[in-house]
């Protein structure tokens, strides 16, 4: 039996993340949700979802020793970030003042720049919230089925932009285009929430669950 577990730090997705894995989990696969330092570190695989502000995100993380559980999880084990899960793992976030992040991936997290206006003179809206195309920036195993340029869904004001162009798995255009997914050895990690995407979505998530690294 693969164990996944969805890693608890007080994010109220988790629920919705758990439930969509289970829809695409096979008999041999079980899903549950954890905050425990043993069943995270015992688990085949790894899943952090989150949603808020990052501050909150990473003071919780830090007061039950998650963070040093998630560095620990991502040398050994298939590891999938969504959304805050995504931007927790740059150096730094310009959030809530400015935020130490867990510093895997060398980058930073920005905001969307305010009063944008696109090509018919409308004003971007910040957040960023809905449906829009993911362009694969590379060949990786969660990508497998899902058509390039497919649509996922978004909720965010802020967006990661990696020093290494190594690390851009996928990329959005929304104001201009940044990345919405990275990826490096055993880790993967989107902007986007494949929960929340109907087929590409789970698909996404059926390849994680999937994934043999």
């Amino acid at each position: 039996m693969s164990k996944i577990v969805v890693l608890d730090y007080g994010s109220s997705n988790l629920r919705s993340v758990a439930k969509a894995l289970e829809a695409v989990a096979d008999s041999h696969q079980s899903i549950m949700i954890s905050n425990k330092t043993e069943e995270i570190l015992g688990a085949d695989k790894v899943v952090f979802p989150g949603q808020g502000a990052i501050g909150q995100c990473m003071t919780h993380l830090k007061e039950q020793n998650l963070d040093e559980v998630i560095r620990e999880c991502i040398l050994n084990k298939p590891f999938l970030g969504i959304c805050l899960g995504l931007q927790s793992l740059m150096d730094h976030s310009d959030e809530d003042g400015g935020v130490k992040g867990l510093g895997i991936l060398p980058g930073n997290v920005i905001r969307f720049t305010d009063h944008q206006v696109d090509e018919n003179g409308d004003t971007y809206k910040i957040p960023s919230m809905g449906w829009n195309q993911v362009a694969q920036e590379k060949s990786h195993p969660l990508w497998a089925d899902i058509e390039d340029g497919s649509r996922f869904y978004f909720v965010h004001s802020y967006y990661v932009k990696p020093e290494l162009d190594s690390d851009i798995a996928g990329s959005t255009d929304y104001i201009h285009r940044y990345t919405s997914a990275a990826a490096r050895d055993n880790l993967f990690a989107t902007q986007f929430h494949p929960e929340k995407s109907q087929h590409a979505g789970l698909q996404l998530l059926k390849n994680f669950l999937n994934w043999q690294v």
